[in-house]
Protein backbone atom coordinates (compact mmCIF):
# COMPACT_ATOMS: atom_id res chain seq x y z
CA UNK A 1 0.00 0.00 0.00
CA UNK A 2 1.36 3.56 -1.00
CA UNK A 3 2.36 5.49 1.92
CA UNK A 4 2.17 9.38 2.41
CA UNK A 5 4.90 11.67 3.13
CA UNK A 6 2.42 12.93 6.25
CA UNK A 7 2.25 9.11 7.16
CA UNK A 8 5.57 8.29 7.03
CA UNK A 9 5.99 12.50 9.56
CA UNK A 10 4.03 11.46 12.24
CA UNK A 11 5.50 7.98 11.75
CA UNK A 12 8.97 9.51 12.70
CA UNK A 13 7.59 12.22 15.24
CA UNK A 14 5.43 9.64 17.33
CA UNK A 15 7.65 6.61 17.37
CA UNK A 16 5.85 4.42 15.39
CA UNK A 17 7.89 1.59 13.26
CA UNK A 18 6.13 -0.02 10.16
CA UNK A 19 6.04 -3.11 12.08
CA UNK A 20 3.61 -1.46 14.19
CA UNK A 21 1.64 -0.33 11.62
CA UNK A 22 1.22 -3.98 10.05
CA UNK A 23 0.00 -5.42 13.21
CA UNK A 24 -2.84 -2.82 13.23
CA UNK A 25 -3.33 -3.59 9.79
CA UNK A 26 -3.28 -7.02 9.79
CA UNK A 27 -5.06 -7.26 13.75
CA UNK A 28 -7.31 -4.21 14.41
CA UNK A 29 -10.50 -3.75 13.74
CA UNK A 30 -12.09 -1.52 10.79
CA UNK A 31 -13.90 1.43 11.83
CA UNK A 32 -14.83 3.35 8.96
CA UNK A 33 -11.70 4.78 7.07
CA UNK A 34 -9.70 3.89 10.69
CA UNK A 35 -7.76 0.50 11.31
CA UNK A 36 -7.78 0.54 15.17
CA UNK A 37 -5.68 -2.35 17.55
CA UNK A 38 -7.32 -1.18 21.00
CA UNK A 39 -5.41 -1.53 24.06
CA UNK A 40 -7.72 -4.68 25.04
CA UNK A 41 -7.40 -6.51 21.51
CA UNK A 42 -3.50 -5.72 22.20
CA UNK A 43 -3.77 -7.48 25.17
CA UNK A 44 -6.05 -10.56 23.89
CA UNK A 45 -2.66 -10.79 21.47
CA UNK A 46 -0.27 -11.04 23.72
CA UNK A 47 -2.59 -14.09 25.55
CA UNK A 48 -2.28 -15.66 21.89
CA UNK A 49 1.26 -14.90 21.81
CA UNK A 50 2.35 -16.89 24.73
CA UNK A 51 0.11 -19.92 23.88
CA UNK A 52 2.10 -19.51 20.50
CA UNK A 53 5.01 -19.54 22.10
CA UNK A 54 4.31 -23.05 23.98
CA UNK A 55 3.27 -24.65 20.15
CA UNK A 56 6.89 -23.29 19.55
CA UNK A 57 8.43 -24.76 22.09
CA UNK A 58 6.79 -28.27 20.76
CA UNK A 59 7.74 -27.73 17.79
CA UNK A 60 4.79 -27.41 16.07
CA UNK A 61 1.25 -28.73 16.62
CA UNK A 62 -1.19 -30.73 14.63
CA UNK A 63 -5.13 -30.93 14.78
CA UNK A 64 -6.82 -33.34 12.72
CA UNK A 65 -10.64 -33.69 12.26
CA UNK A 66 -12.94 -34.86 9.88
CA UNK A 67 -16.95 -33.68 9.34
CA UNK A 68 -16.42 -30.45 12.27
CA UNK A 69 -15.28 -32.99 14.59
CA UNK A 70 -12.02 -32.48 16.10
CA UNK A 71 -10.77 -36.03 16.16
CA UNK A 72 -6.81 -35.96 17.95
CA UNK A 73 -3.72 -33.71 18.53
CA UNK A 74 0.12 -34.33 18.53
CA UNK A 75 3.43 -32.61 18.21
CA UNK A 76 4.42 -31.83 14.61
CA UNK A 77 7.63 -34.07 14.08
CA UNK A 78 7.68 -32.53 9.97
CA UNK A 79 7.19 -33.91 7.02
CA UNK A 80 9.50 -36.48 6.88
CA UNK A 81 8.65 -38.37 10.16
Amino acid sequence: MHKTQHLKQRMAQRGVTQAMVDLVVRYGDLEGDRMVLSRKASEELMRELRTLAKILDKGGLVVVSSGGTQITTYNYQGRNH
